[in-house]
């Protein structure tokens, strides 16, 4: 029987060598037809074998399917000519272009983007194998969103030259709608209460257009982590969601969704202990460690605390720690044991920072607010400190950065910033009209980031009715390399009063000054200047607040004549800012208080208190809703002695309200004190021969008087608001941080502390009640209403519209207003 085995196998043996023998050959020539883009040289080095090699039926398939994996191929058929080999192929289409039609919920650029992950992009080869799997996943996310209904297809259209146009048409129809949301073994908390929580909804009213009631398959994922959450922040550890059963209506328009949980009961820590490397910072850690035994178990706690810990190891090098708990459930007593194990890996350094993204600004710019440094361990608090320096330049609009581990070096890593620039030029410019200011313009050059050096250049020629100004400022916030700031400027002002909604009077003004800064810390700033000023009145119009001023410094001889005042201006000032961004903060505050002074030999002697306050609270994680409250308070008044009476505060120093940067809703310079006209009254006398009379005045008790519709201003001033940042509706999410929008209500006033209504206390009663109490501050006007401004390649310009809540009898209003050139 063995043999016979033996025998049979030789005998097949020597008939496959006979076979094998038969269909070897040797190739002489390949030749490949139908190549249309695909050159001849790129189609050979997909055939594994070369003229002159020994072939068979094996190496023909195998080439064949090389020439398929090469993707530029939907048909390829091999003839052998004698010892030649012909390949006839038709290659793949290429394609033209891609359309897409009926797509609401997704964008146009979601699915180029998405077909560009396989491989399908105009100008190369159609993959039809992947088509369908293409319609399937686009359907798959519109079931994932409750679009049941939803349809995809797609449509090749053939043109000229092996191209395709390769079409997407999108039936979406509605989301399926909720009809109910059920919760199934919940005793502790009602169903109420869970799904007041959550964010899917039904049965909501018609006027909550805000309601999630359209059923999302991650929402209801991120709506079960809620729950789970909720539970376990109160202790009850055990917690958890058994099943879930989402089913529709027949007309697939309507969902019903189950949630089948399993309360359990709550457990409290029975201790905290701490366990692997804590890096020798053990009782620093035990210190910042909230958990405390006998406390009701928190999951947000615990979440919290493994969070503290890591940015503390963070703060040190320890840039990717692993902190995790790890509980010890005692199902008998109701306890659990928390074992937080800590191991904070290598101590991370720093090789480099790069920046990308700043084309105008230099690097030196960006790298001077730098508090991470190279060769330094990598600390994350210094990260983010430094990002937030950088948020803060004005001309910058975006920052992020990204911490880059450098391949073979697990202990080594480069930190990249991406910054987007916004224009740090302004064209300052503004245009209104009011009942008293008619139409009024102004123009201006400002450069926040001269020539890419971060410094502040300013050149402004303005003009409106009322004013006419020319100054030049300079400002090197980086004078030293410890971030001492200079800078100066010089200045002329030709300012017509009467035409600003004021008591009339002309006032001519030439200056010059010098700053310095210094930095205190990071984020507090102290501020010196001096100055000198050169001031001539002229064309004043007296009124009762004034006289007191006029007559100590008028020449008796030429009371008409024009006032010239020298003054050496004495400044101080201290500044601070955790902002997160320079334009458009969402978060942290602002506050400046500055003190200005005459120096005591100066024609004038005066002083200026002002405070300035601004806090930003974001309302959402994302930032996007904040609110904003503001506050100015601001004191003046003259100090020591002239020719023997008390010096006075110049008028044209006093405070002012109304407009874009005080008060909205009221026209600017309207808000505050009112002049005053006082006129004696007269009697007729006997007739002389000239047929004149003498005549002759009634006592100061008989006196008229008459109130000014103009504003004089005050020597004090309290404005405060609050506003409510939104995102900016039908705006595209790019320009998010360019436009901003804000519903906003003001309140404050404008008063002379010096006033005393009592003066004129011996009028008739008639003449008396038309003069207001100026001292007030209860005579406050508010307002409320919509701003939107926008960071325009000109410069900041700002639209607001506002509705005046209180307003005191003759104020003028201003329902619109629109400035170009306002710093935020």
């Amino acid at each position: 029987m063995i043999i016979k085995k033996i025998a049979f196998a030789v005998l097949l043996g020597a008939l496959g060598s006979q076979v094998q023998a038969a269909q070897d050959f040797q190739v002489e020539d390949i030749e490949v037809k139908g190549l249309q883009r695909v050159a001849l040289g790129a189609a050979l080095t997909h055939i594994p074998f070369n003229v002159g090699d020994s072939l068979n039926e094996f190496r023909i398939s195998q080439s064949i399917k090389s020439l398929y994996k090469s993707g530029h191929f939907n048909d390829i058929r091999v003839y052998r000519d004698g010892n030649r080999l012909v390949y006839r192929v038709r290659e793949r289409e290429t394609i033209s272009e891609i359309l897409f039609d009926g797509n609401s919920d997704l964008k146009d650029e979601q699915l180029t983007e998405s077909l560009d992950g396989s491989n399908i992009r105009v100008g190369e080869t159609l993959d039809r194998t992947v088509i369908s799997g293409i319609e399937m996943g686009l359907e798959d996310f519109y079931h994932s969103v409750g679009k049941y209904n939803a349809n995809v297809t797609s449509k090749i259209t053939h043109l000229p030259r092996n191209r395709v146009n390769l079409e997407f048409t999108f039936e979406e129809g509605d989301a399926a709608a909720i009809k109910q949301i059920n919760i199934v073994g919940n005793e502790i908390f009602s169903d109420a209460e869970l799904l007041d929580r959550i964010e899917l909804t039904f049965g909501s009213p018609w006027w909550n257009f805000m309601a999630q009631d359209r059923y999302q398959k991650q929402t209801l994922q991120g709506d079960m982590e809620t729950i789970n959450s909720y539970y376990l922040d109160r202790g009850y550890l055990r917690f958890k969601v058994d099943s879930t059963q989402v089913s529709m209506t027949p007309d697939k328009q309507g969902v019903y969704i189950a949630l089948n949980v399993t309360e359990g009961e709550t457990y409290s820590v029975s201790g905290v202990d701490f366990v692997g490397d804590m890096a020798g910072f053990e009782s620093t850690i035990k210190a910042i460690n909230p958990l405390q035994a006998g406390e009701l178990y928190n999951g947000a706690e615990v979440t919290y605390t493994e969070e503290v810990i890591s940015k503390f190891l963070g703060r040190y090098g320890y840039a990717y720690p692993k902190v995790v708990t790890i509980p010890e459930i005692n199902d008998e007593d109701h306890t659990v044991k928390l074992n937080i194990s800590i191991d904070p890996g290598k101590r991370v350094y720093v090789n480099k920072v790069n920046f990308s993204g700043n084309h105008v600004t230099s690097e030196g710019v960006l790298r001077r607010e730098m508090r991470q440094l190279e060769g330094a361990w990598l600390s994350n608090s210094m990260v983010e400190h430094s990002k937030s320096r950088l948020s803060r330049l004005p001309y910058l609009e975006t920052v992020e950065f990204e911490t880059k581990q450098i391949p073979g070096e697990d202990d080594l890593v480069d930190i990249d910033f991406t910054v987007k620039e916004q224009p740090s030029g302004s064209f300052t410019a503004g245009i209104g009209y009011g009942s008293q200011t008619k139409l009024s313009l102004n123009a201006g050059v400002q450069q926040n980031n001269f020539l890419g050096t971060g410094n502040v250049l300013g050149f402004n020629v303005n003009t409106n009715t009322y004013s006419k100004s020319v100054s030049l400022n300079y400002t090197d916030p980086y004078f030293t390399v410890d971030a001492v700031s200079l800078g100066g400027q010089i200045y002329f002002n030709e300012y017509d009063a009467g035409r600003a909604n004021m008591v009339e009077y002309n006032n001519k003004t030439f200056g010059l000054g010098l700053n310095w800064g210094f930095p205190v810390n990071e984020y507090l700033r102290v501020n010196f200047g001096v100055g000198w000023k050169y001031n001539q009145i002229s064309q004043l119009q007296a009124y009762e607040q004034i006289q007191q001023f006029y007559d100590i410094y008028a020449d008796p001889t030429d009371p008409d004549g024009q006032l010239d005042f020298k003054t050496l201006d004495l400044n101080v000032g201290l500044s601070r800012s955790t902002l997160n961004r320079g334009t458009f903060p969402t978060s942290g505050s602002q506050q400046s208080l500055t003190y200005k002074m005459t120096s005591p030999k100066s024609d004038l002697q005066y002083f200026k208190l002002n405070f300035d306050s601004k806090y930003y609270f974001p309302l959402t994680r994302s930032q996007k809703w904040s609110v904003l409250t503001r506050l100015q308070l601001g004191y003046a008044n003259g100090y020591g002695t002239v020719n023997g009476h008390d010096q006075l505060l110049p008028f044209w120093e006093n405070f002012r309200a109304g407009g874009a940067d005080t008060l909205r809703g009221f026209e600017n310079n309207t808000v505050g004190p009112r002049a005053i006209y006082r006129y004696p009254s007269q009697i007729p006398g006997t007739p002389d021969p000239t047929g004149g009379s003498s005549g002759c005045c009634l006592g100061p008790d008989h006196d008229a008087v008459a109130v000014s519709p103009k504003s004089v201003g005050g020597n004090a001033i309290a404005l405060a608001g609050i506003e409510l940042i939104v995102p900016t509706p039908f705006l595209d999410e790019s320009y998010a941080n360019s436009v901003r929008t804000s519903f906003f209500v003001d309140v404050g006033n404008v008063v002379d502390t010096e006033f005393n209504l009592d003066h004129y206390s011996e009028l008739d009663p008639k003449e008396y009640e038309k003069i207001d109490d100026f001292s007030d501050f209860r005579r406050y006007r508010s307002s409320a209403g919509l701003s939107i401004q926008w960071i325009s390649p000109m410069g900041p310009m700002i639209f607001s519209f506002a509705k005046a809540l209180k307003e005191v009898e003759d104020d003028d209003t201003a329902f619109f207003s629109f400035n170009i050139g306002k710093t935020f």
